[in-house]
């Protein structure tokens, strides 16, 4: 239950944030919170990260789809043990981000980004590749810190 909820969570702010800055930001193109540092930027994404496969919505949409089905069965699948504690929040947070990017897509056949960090010229993101980034880090370290997870799940060890 937790993860589902963690999963509307991600939702949800993104969501809603990206609501916020439709109505207010979008108007005015960008707001300098911390001038030439931090902006609330508005920018219409039809690509993937870094607007890589720029307009390949129907692709971008199936591949989505595909990944978080496949993030689902492994969160369906894996126990719900304290040891597995992290790895499945890691890939509510995952499936989460996927999913707000996803509903950006159906709606709008765009992704709205908006947090721009112009002092280290990063490309502009949104909470949900936030919660994608962040989930990704998390999992990778949980699954590096439980030796035994691949010996103790019905996925069997790699070979």
């Amino acid at each position: 239950m937790i993860y589902i909820a963690i999963i509307l969570f991600a939702i949800f702010l993104d969501q809603y944030s990206k609501y916020l800055v439709i109505a207010h930001i979008k108007p005015i193109d960008t707001l300098p919170l911390i001038p030439d540092v931090f902006h609330l930027t508005y920018v219409e994404n039809t690509g993937a990260a870094f607007s890589l496969m720029t307009n390949k919505q129907i692709f971008l949409i199936l591949m989505t789809l595909v990944f978080i089905g496949v993030l689902i069965y492994f969160l369906i699948k894996i126990p719900d043990t304290r040891e597995n504690r992290i790895i499945n929040i890691s890939l509510a947070f995952i499936i989460g981000g996927a999913a707000g990017n996803l509903l950006d897509r159906l709606r709008l056949n765009f992704v709205v980004d908006f947090l721009d960090f112009r002092v280290i010229k990063f490309a502009i993101f949104n909470f949900a590749d936030v919660f994608v980034v962040c989930g990704s880090i998390i999992l990778i370290i949980a699954l590096f810190n439980n030796k035994n997870f691949l010996e103790n799940s019905d996925f069997g060890p790699l070979e």
